[in-house]
């Protein structure tokens, strides 16, 4: 065994890297270290590509091993499953920085495993599977503009924090990860409590440059542990076919591009691309192929378009650089949901819809860490109509889960604590039109759609897709950014908040050079847009409705005392069952005697509630209660004044005049008023009808 170990201090925390002793046959494998989490990253490269690519086949898959937290897995089969929601948005993280490092042509498959083996319960794997990831690949030889360094950040007290652990990030008001090379940044991904535009960028530019001690460490073990570099070229451009495909296709180019409309103009290019691809390959003597030629195409079509915004002219769809597309929206479009809107932004939609639930409505999530409970949930789908093609419909993928949580990380730090309101909630967001972020407009639905549903939400939330165009030192910011602007463009970069401050920030760049100048021109940008879209969505509806839909439950809280809950729920359950079964409503308690009544009838949750106060309240001397006669006797009666509480009217107690038979007055379900005279040592509960009487 050829071992090989790097340390080095990072935030907090020694982080190892080591390779030579597990998983050898791989291209390369690294188990790094932090604390005690221990992730091994494999890189395993095809030595030959897979002809007719036009895409980098990468593939990326974190996997969570139950065995990490020292327990067994809850499910049936006590075998790991499908990927969790962390799984997948992890494999998108790791993704995002790493996939613009490889070079353009570079078509051998390519897969990424990182395996969380051990787990501090204090240290996320995510950062140090960035990590492994940046060096098993800077070790395996094969063509990586790396490596990367990736930070987490947190901000308490008015102080950024590197590597914040997950108690420290209960109380922060940002959970942010930075990754990227020494020069640039390349992905930010993050949640935030209202945080100004200088706060932001003060977090990302700080774990950029923590990040690049551990660039330093990697190269330092990637210079004693690397394998032999690929002798791997990329292919030259044919300077003649680039001609000849611009001599046919420019001008055309240029005018398809003027089409406002995104299919119509899709449509015209596909025509455009097939009838130059003909024309090329149809003459005589042609030795390019169909996929030379429409490479080239392509890569004429980005430099025109870019070569367009550059020089300040319109955008495709006519407008300039700060405009955000016209917007309509409108609330309580479906009549049997909670909560409903329709947004639209130029030729993206999203119809949100929410939906309010009890307790009992919560997610139940196994994770590494141990099981919770989440009460809100927002899901994101993204059906194949809404780009007017056909596709299969099934189980999400990784984009719409990723999408999801960027939605939801935009509007969590807004919503109120189950205190406040004591519901679950979940939020669907239906993409039925895409041409740019749809992920936005879901932040902005999302918000749109609690408030119609009654969600005390803190501030509205809005959300805003920048782009960049950047040839050598001329850069221009696009905001509200188009599909085809986000293809062919520099930089995806996303940020949602509220009138006082940023909720979520999600960046990506596919080139280097990032500097502190565009990300401060994207950020205000993205300011002046989110603020003119908030003025929008207040127009519509400015607060959330005091009155919730006629159809959502109605939950009742209230407290109880621990030792009645017993009274409640009753032998076998037969108490708490037959509250639930007469009137209709949900009863939920909880250990401390809170107890949450729901359902839709506002006056059968009412009427539980009465009934749980009867069973749970103390008999008191010198309080009337109206009570049913549950059994005569010569002597008297004995009437239930409280469920489970049984007292004795005397026959001398039935009137003030003399009674000769108790049967005379009363009989077994009369329902009388009676007052309660005392209550002995033994719990025994003396009544009176004549101490009423005598009273009125």
């Amino acid at each position: 065994m050829n071992l090989h170990k790097k340390e080095f201090q990072y935030g907090n925390y020694t982080v190892t890297l080591e390779t030579g002793e597990i998983a050898r046959q791989a291209t390369g494998a690294v188990m790094v270290s932090m604390g005690d989490t221990s992730v091994l990253v494999s890189v395993v490269a095809a030595r030959e590509a897979r002809p007719g690519l036009d895409f980098f086949p990468l593939t990326v898959d974190y996997q969570e091993r139950i065995y990490a937290a020292g327990r067994i897995p809850g499910n049936f089969f006590k075998r790991e499953g499908r990927p969790t929601e962390k799984e997948t948005l992890t494999s998108r993280l790791i993704d995002r920085p790493i996939r613009p490092l490889f070079p353009k042509g570079f078509t051998h498959e390519t897969q990424i495993i990182a395996t969380v083996m051990s787990l501090d319960p204090n240290i996320d794997p995510d950062i140090p599977a960035l990590l492994g990831t940046s060096a098993a690949l800077s070790i395996s030889g094969v063509p990586f503009n790396g490596p990367i360094g990736a930070a987490r950040v947190g901000y308490l007290d008015g102080e950024y924090v590197l590597n914040p652990t997950f108690s420290e990030l209960k109380t922060s008001q940002l959970d942010l990860v930075v990754a990227g090379t020494e020069s640039a940044v390349l992905m930010v991904e993050s949640e935030a409590s209202e945080l100004s535009e200088d706060t932001m960028l003060g977090a990302v530019l700080f774990g950029h440059e923590q990040g690049k001690i551990a660039i330093e460490a990697i190269r330092d073990f990637a210079a004693e542990a690397s394998k032999p570099a690929w002798n791997w070229q990329a292919s030259a451009v044919d300077e003649a076919l680039q001609q000849r495909v611009a001599e046919i296709a420019s001008d055309e180019i240029r005018k398809v591009y003027q089409i406002h409309d995104k299919l119509e103009r899709l449509s015209s290019l596909s025509k455009l691309r097939k009838d130059t691809v003909a024309s090329i390959c149809g003459a005589e003597g042609v030795e390019w192929s169909e996929d030379d030629v429409q490479g080239s195409f392509e890569k004429l079509e980005k430099q025109l378009v870019r070569g367009t915004v550059i020089s300040g002219a319109p955008r495709i769809d006519g407008r300039d650089n700060k405009t955000v597309r016209p917007i309509t929206i409108k609330t309580g479009i479906l009549p049997r949901t909670h909560g409903s809107a329709l947004f639209t932004r130029g030729e993206t939609q999203a119809v949100v819809v929410t939906t309010l639930g009890t307790e009992r409505d919560s997610q139940m999530i196994d994770a590494l860490e141990g099981e919770y409970r989440e009460p809100f949930m927002l899901h994101y789908n993204f059906p194949p109509y809404c780009v007017g093609e056909v596709g299969r419909v099934g189980n999400p993928k990784r984009r719409e889960i990723g999408h999801g949580r960027l939605a939801k990380r935009g509007v969590q730090a807004m919503m109120p604590t189950l205190e406040e309101f004591p519901y679950s909630i979940r939020v669907v967001s239906e993409i039925t039109e895409s041409n740019g972020s749809s992920s936005m407009a879901s932040v902005c639905g999302s918000s749109l759609a609690m408030m119609d549903a009654g969600v005390p939400v803190k501030s509205p939330v809005a959300g805003i897709a920048m782009g960049l165009i950047k040839e050598g030192e001329q850069f221009v910011v696009l905001s509200d950014i188009m599909g085809d602007e986000d293809h062919l463009g520099d930089m995806d970069f996303k940020v949602a908040g509220t009138r006082e401050g940023i909720t979520a920030l999600q960046m990506d760049i596919k080139i280097e050079g990032i500097t502190r100048e565009i990300m401060e021109t994207a950020l205000g940008q993205a300011k002046d847009g989110r603020l003119h879209i908030l003025g929008e969505m207040e127009a519509a509806i400015s607060t959330p409705r005091e009155e919730m839909s006629e159809f959502a439950p109605r939950i009742i809280s209230f407290n109880i005392k621990a030792d009645k809950i017993r009274d409640v729920i009753g032998k076998g359950g037969a108490t708490i069952r037959s509250i639930t079964e007469e009137t209709g409503a949900n009863i939920d308690i909880n250990d401390d005697g809170l107890i949450k009544v729901a359902a839709v009838d506002y006056a059968a949750a009412e009427e539980a509630k009465r009934r749980i106060e009867q069973i749970t309240t103390d008999v008191e001397v010198g309080v009337i209660y109206e009570g049913k006669v549950s059994k005569l006797m010569d002597f008297g009666a004995f009437v239930t004044v409280l469920p489970g509480k049984d007292g004795l009217v005397h026959i001398s107690q039935i009137s003030h005049e003399r009674v000769e038979k108790v049967s005379d007055k009363l009989s077994e379900g009369d329902i009388i008023r009676v007052k309660v005279l005392e209550i002995d040592k033994q719990g025994r509960i003396r009544l009176s009808m004549k101490a009423i009487q005598e009273g009125e």
